[in-house]
């Protein structure tokens, strides 16, 4: 029977904007490691494939904080760990479960990239992921020496070439390449080292990695965009894609979309595993999570909701439409197409208005909600999984740590109950977990 994949999004203190205010919730885990160190584990013990950490490099409506907008003052998610240097630290508390965080290609060099993300998969033995985007917040420029963010087509290009680099740099060695013989005093064998030599359009970098090979060959390579030009480079760079599809049709179409392009990379559809996210609200009834649902969203005061879709709405004012009337077009974005693209579908089809929309974003940043019990959420990722809508989720919570503990005691205990996902590990990596297969290196395959 097909097995579902499961990530843990730890989006600390929490993806719906209001949750760091509800009762249950710790604000303190945007910032504490400790309580890092606990999710991750409470996770494990669920036997979550992996945990995975989002990232930017901005203070998110930084832009706006600094032309007065006091209103963001009242966001969270404003500070974070830097995901790399945490999952390192992440590694030697636990064992099994897998370790991807965002870096972004608009803003980082490829050696850098590939260096850190290589020692992650040897402190953690194998279990490391690379979340490769292309920045979506306009914040970011500034803090690279630019005015204006980079046109959304060179993003792509330039996360396609810095791909190549990377993986490039990940097969610098083969796997045997280092004897590190005492009789002979032989360290390294010199032709089990390959030179890069790679000269692009954006990127010129010679190599060799000065990290051995890695345990599971590369790391893990995920992605997040899907966009046309974001659905291209999943194909051909993927081995996870994460996404926000809320109608199972719309995911069946998506999920037949990527994996339909992979032949043409020299790849298969089991080479890529499609986890849409999903937010649960779960309760012993139904009507307990509706409870739960309608209290978050008495937390949140619409000037926060507005704030949270105005990011996605750049090119026009949404504080000049009438707040209950219908959501305005949105102009072609340079940021985040994909998600406007999926909040302006979400509007249309629920016939909500411009605050209607605003606080569903504002719940769950554009994924999908499943409000119920954990029977009824079991069912619905069930259902999303023999449609071939998705291989697994990608489970946001709205705060933390109850949320996320709720769903390892109920809803988890569900899936194993029907079959469709695991009580133990299959292995001892990511890719093993995954299914995924372990690349050849480039170099050695000539």
């Amino acid at each position: 029977m097909k097995q579902l994949k499961l990530g843990a999004f730890l989006s600390v203190p929490g993806n719906h904007l209001a949750g760091w205010r509800h009762p249950d919730a710790v604000p303190e885990t945007d910032m504490d490691f400790d309580w890092y160190m606990r999710l991750a584990q409470m996770a494990e013990r669920a036997k979550f494939d992996t945990i995975f950490f989002q990232d930017t490099v901005a203070v998110a409506g930084s832009d706006a904080l600094k032309a007065g907008d006091l209103t963001r003052t009242r966001l969270s998610r404003i500070v974070k760990l830097e995901p790399t240097a945490t999952l390192a630290a992440l590694a030697v508390g636990t064992t099994h479960i897998g370790l991807i965080a965002t870096a972004t290609t608009t803003y980082n060099e490829p050696y850098n990239i590939a260096r850190r993300f290589a020692t992650i998969d040897h402190i953690s033995k194998g279990r490391a992921g690379w979340n490769l985007v292309t920045s979506q917040t306009e914040d970011e420029a500034g803090n690279f020496g630019l005015d204006q963010h980079v046109e959304h087509a060179t993003r792509y290009e330039r996360a396609a070439e810095f791909y190549e680099v990377v993986t490039g740099l990940w097969d610098s060695f083969e796997q045997d390449a280092f004897p590190r013989d005492k009789a002979s005093g032989i360290w390294f064998d010199r032709d089990k080292m390959h030179f890069l030599d790679h000269a692009g359009k954006h990127f010129k970098v010679r190599g060799p990695l000065n990290v051995a090979r890695c345990p599971q060959g590369w790391p893990v390579v995920a992605q997040a965009g899907s966009s046309e030009p974001g659905r291209e480079l999943a194909a051909r760079t993927a081995d996870v894609v994460f996404t926000a599809q809320t109608e199972i049709e719309a995911a069946r179409e998506f999920y037949a979309d990527v994996k339909g392009r992979t032949a043409r990379f020299g790849r298969t559809p089991d080479d890529i595993k499609i986890m849409p996210g999903l937010t649960p609200v779960i309760g012993r009834t139904e009507a307990e999570a509706h409870e739960k649902y309608e209290e978050l969203q008495t937390l949140l005061p619409d000037d926060v909701a507005l704030a949270a879709l105005d990011r996605f709405t750049r090119g026009i004012d949404i504080y000049s439409h009438p707040l209950h009337g219908p959501m305005p077009d949105l102009p072609e974005a340079n940021s985040a197409k994909s998600r406007q693209a999926l909040i302006m579908a979400m509007a249309r089809k629920d016939n909500l208005s411009l605050i209607q929309t605003a606080r569903a974003v504002s719940a769950a940043q554009g994924h999908r909600v499943v409000v119920g019990t954990a029977d009824h959420i079991a069912s619905e990722m069930e259902a999303w999984l023999k449609a071939e809508a998705a291989d697994g989720f990608c489970i946001i919570c709205n705060h933390y740590p109850r949320p996320l503990q709720d769903f390892c005691d109920l809803v988890i205990p569900e899936l194993q109950r029907r079959g469709i996902f695991r009580t133990e590990y299959a292995g001892a990596t990511l890719r093993q977990n995954l299914g995924l297969k372990v690349p050849g290196n480039r170099f050695a395959l000539r």
